[in-house]
């Protein structure tokens, strides 16, 4: 099932940038985190807040924004 519904953005909250569950945590800041080796274990431990589908929406939704077509020129 997916967890993109986890994404909330706000142009009051973050700049508009996508953020968890209406939380100040944004979606780039715990990808960054996994990036750089972060375990999930441990972002969840350094963001209690956080919940494990936190995490797979993340990295959902930057999925989802490299997924589209790109077109051929000739």
């Amino acid at each position: 099932m997916s967890e993109v519904h986890r994404i909330t953005i706000d142009p009051e909250q973050c700049g508009g940038r996508p953020c968890l569950r209406g939380l100040r945590i944004r979606v780039k800041d715990v990808l960054d985190l996994m990036a750089a080796g972060a375990a999930r274990a441990e972002i969840l431990a350094d963001y209690p807040l956080l919940e494990d589908g936190d995490i797979t929406a993340s990295l959902e939704y930057a999925a989802r924004q490299n997924a589209h077509p790109v077109p051929h020129v000739a």
